[in-house]
């Protein structure tokens, strides 16, 4: 076969409106795909794209040219673990047909973020975006805006941290306390713009998929992850409880903020440790089960062990020479040197793991 032509829709509306299951391969598939999917929502601009593939399609073959058309669909949570599904799904077909070149097909720039990941398993000829023709009425500010948010991604974006800052405000009127709701609604919306700044969303979208796929599977994962983070979140709430109790006590002039950090990682370090390990057991658990162990998996574990005696022999010596703990100096830097040694033959331990296997296979 000469060219495929290409119709991607990343949010899989493909999926989650019209029930569809994709790679869609041939015409006739692909528009039964688009009027079952105009049927449930004839505003869908994947309807179009999947329409003007099977145009291009059409006029490749009056052509002379042996073509045929294919659509491709990701995820709801658009990001890596959508790309991943198109990329799979991808290769797939490629792996069944003998293609050398392809045409994309979009109906937008999100959809065109993914035209290196095509072209990085197969030559593209053709970029073409399919633009819908509106009316006058249809171009209206107030049209505009009213399907804009009625887009989860962008009504995700705006109205849940205007939502939070009116539910914060009004708890603190509620208590008599105005002046918390500044500090409220500055935590509340520094950590969404943080949250979505550093991407973290797409990482909790892997983690739930992760969590559902070893839920149903029966993984032991599903139960040592859960317990590691309800481990995780009693660490932070009791190095919060401890930090708060010297800030109200001394204060950060008194103590410093360096003292006031230490001392949370101190009262916490354990905790994050068995936290980690926790995580890392499930995975060998299941791994032992399904007979693919090796002792790499262990390394993890260890490495966790040695920065967790280390920051802890670290800790305690400083909050000894800051007059903090009750501890004499000379004892607690006694426990750093015991630390430092101790991390380093964890570490090397880990290490030796690490390189076993690879060194079995060699």
């Amino acid at each position: 076969m000469q060219t495929l032509v290409i119709c991607i829709d990343r949010d899989n509306d493909l999926g989650d409106k019209a029930g569809i299951q994709t790679p869609l391969i041939g015409r006739e598939n692909n528009i039964n795909a688009a009027v079952k999917l105009a049927s449930v929502d004839p505003e869908d601009s994947d309807v179009n794209t999947i329409f003007g593939g099977v145009k291009v399609l059409d006029e490749l073959r009056e052509r002379g040219i042996d073509a045929e058309i294919v659509s491709f669909a990701g995820d709801r949570n658009v990001g890596i673990l959508s790309d991943q599904k198109i990329a799979q799904q991808i290769e797939d077909v490629l792996q069944e047909m003998n293609v050398k070149s392809a045409i994309f097909v979009s109906d937008g720039a999100e959809d065109e973020t993914l035209v290196p990941i095509v072209q990085s398993r197969i030559k593209i000829d053709s970029v073409k975006r399919i633009v819908v023709k509106q009316s006058a009425n249809l171009e209206s500010t107030y049209y505009i805006l009213k399907h804009a948010f009625r887009d989860p991604k962008i009504s995700h974006t705006f109205f849940i941290p205007i939502g939070l800052a009116a539910i914060i405000y009004a708890f603190f009127l509620l208590i008599q306390y105005p002046a918390g709701a500044i500090i409220g609604i500055s935590a509340a919306i520094g950590l969404y713009m943080l949250y979505r700044g550093l991407n973290l969303d797409e990482t909790f979208t892997i983690i739930k998929e992760k969590a559902k796929q070893s839920f149903y599977a029966g993984q032991m994962t599903f139960i040592t992850y859960l317990t590691a983070g309800l481990i995780a979140i009693i660490a932070t709430i009791r190095g919060a409880v401890e930090l708060w109790g010297y800030y109200t006590t001394g204060g950060s002039w008194y103590y410093g903020f360096v003292t006031l950090m230490t001392v949370f990682v101190n009262v916490t370090v354990w905790w994050y440790v068995t936290s980690v390990i926790f995580a890392n057991a499930g995975k060998i658990i299941d791994l032992k089960i399904e007979n693919r162990f090796n002792k790499r998996m262990l390394s993890p574990s260890i490495f966790t062990l040695s920065i967790g005696l280390l920051l802890w022999g670290a800790s305690e010596y400083i909050l000894a020479i800051s007059a903090v703990s009750s501890n004499a100096i000379e004892v607690t830097f006694q426990y750093f040197v015991y630390s430092i040694v101790g991390a380093i033959i964890l570490g090397l331990t880990g290490i030796r793991f690490a390189t076993t296997d690879s060194k079995e296979k060699n």
